[in-house]
């Protein structure tokens, strides 16, 4: 059984499609990243499995419920994690975070997630105090205060510091590790590629891509290089029969990865031809492309 499952689903405002027939699911044990540019239907597809809104054709099942009209006896089972807001401004920190596990009932202890969070010492602290990444890890709080099997974060690690994304990263792999469906939507493609075990990516309000993240870097691979800016990009794509970009002051050259003899190979032929024409090889590196460039390539560049 899967923890969630979408089935064709379309969502109109109107005339305009939101989300244009898409279907993926989410595991237990797993984090599955859901990405995309602003406005490509991903924030419609989360709060349509949150039970928020009804889809307009298609289906949405989480833990074999209907999330808009189970959403009562659904919920006690499933976390979710608001971008921000939600919670009232003079609401103090522990106060808050005792009453959603007193609410939820499934044996949280307050000052465990208080200390998991690392806000013991905003305990008595009210949420218009809070920084904005402190209010975050608050959020996070009180989406982990249903123990939840399923749990939806959107933006988990938005406008917190580097310690606090460490502690927000420990605390979704234990989410996984424990057999917790975790849905993260995110802007920030780095903390994708830490963190999640699958990739859906939505643009224009169709999915383009949905894989095992692992998959999908191994299905192209890239060699990456600096030298001068002054180097013949359309020479050197001549001389090795693959097309070279300039992506961020590095040349770059995308292909598949045959195997490690062609590799091995293609840095061959790119070195000596740099050699020949007196052009310095710096910052070397070859392997699987980076999400942020699979992100870029599929959504032409937007984000």
């Amino acid at each position: 059984m899967s923890a969630v499952v979408v089935e064709n689903l379309t969502i109109r405002y109107g005339d305009f499609v939101a989300v244009d027939n898409v279907s993926f699911q989410a595991e237990f044990g797993e984090v599955t990243a859901i990405l995309g540019p602003n406005g490509a239907g991903k924030t419609s597809t989360i709060e349509t499995c949150e039970g928020y809104r009804a889809p307009t054709s298609g289906s949405v099942q989480v833990l074999q419920k209907n999330p808009f009209t189970q959403r009562t006896s659904l919920h006690s089972e499933v976390g979710v994690m608001l971008q921000e807001g939600g919670v009232y401004p003079s609401a103090r920190v522990h106060e808050t975070i005792a009453q959603y596990c007193a609410l939820y009932n499934r044996g949280v202890d307050p000052a465990t997630l208080l200390t998991a969070v690392d806000l013991e010492s905003k305990a008595s602290s009210t949420w218009r105090r809070l920084s904005g990444g402190e209010k975050q890890r608050m959020l996070l709080a009180l989406a982990l205060a249903a123990r939840p099997r399923v749990a939806f974060l959107d933006e988990p690690t938005s406008g917190v510091d580097i310690n606090g994304r460490d502690a927000i990263r420990h605390i979704i792999n234990d989410l996984a590790a424990n057999g917790t469906a975790v849905v993260l939507a995110t802007h920030e493609l780095d903390e994708a590629e830490r963190l999640a075990q699958r990739v859906v990516l939505f643009h224009q309000g169709k999915i383009v891509a949905n894989a095992p993240l692992a998959t999908m870097r191994s299905a192209q691979h890239e060699l990456r290089f600096s030298s001068t800016p002054t180097l013949n990009v359309q020479e050197l794509s001549t001389h090795i029969g693959l097309q070279v970009v300039v992506h961020q002051e590095h040349f770059v050259v995308r292909f598949e990865d045959i195997d490690s003899a062609f590799s091995s190979e293609l840095v061959q032929r790119v070195s000596t031809w740099l050699n020949d024409k007196n052009l310095p090889l710096n910052n070397l590196s070859v392997g699987a492309q980076r999400l942020e460039d699979i992100f870029r390539h599929l959504t032409g560049g937007t984000q």
